[in-house]
């Protein structure tokens, strides 16, 4: 399954896919693959991207449009 708002919020903030998988700790291929749904999505990997881009995990998972985070 692939996620478009992953990628897209990454290329709205004119992000590269070697810089977030530096931050992940992973390789550049590695973090293709979660964004194309090749590798599932950890729950360590989604809570650090979600912390990252301040979004909620919801809407990296397509799940939502709406990207703020419910309190």
């Amino acid at each position: 399954m692939q996620f478009k708002n992953l990628r897209a919020i990454r290329e709205d903030r004119d992000l590269k896919q070697k810089e977030i998988a530096k931050y992940l700790n992973v390789s550049q291929n590695t973090y293709s693959q979660y964004e194309t749904g090749v590798i599932a999505l950890t729950a360590e990997v989604l809570i650090k991207l979600s912390k990252y881009y301040n979004v909620s995990i919801d809407y990296l998972l397509d799940q939502t449009e709406n990207p703020t985070i419910q309190k």
